[in-house]
């Protein structure tokens, strides 16, 4: 599965967890909300990540 900026932010967008996850990594680690999205799709959606069904769906629909 490939990263796509544009489908992680649909995802942040249908998920107030997500979205509030992605305030806190900017604010703690002093990111960018490019590299914090990043950041969060590796953290929730590679490697079986919890959200990675979500994710693919919404690929799918792309």
């Amino acid at each position: 599965m490939k990263y796509n900026k544009n489908t992680m932010l649909k995802l942040i967008n249908e998920h107030r967890e997500l979205h509030d996850e992605l305030k806190t990594i900017k604010k703690d680690m002093g990111l960018d909300k490019s590299a914090a999205v990043k950041a969060l799709y590796h953290s929730v959606v590679a490697d079986g990540g919890r959200f990675m069904q979500d994710y693919q769906d919404l690929e799918r629909i792309r």
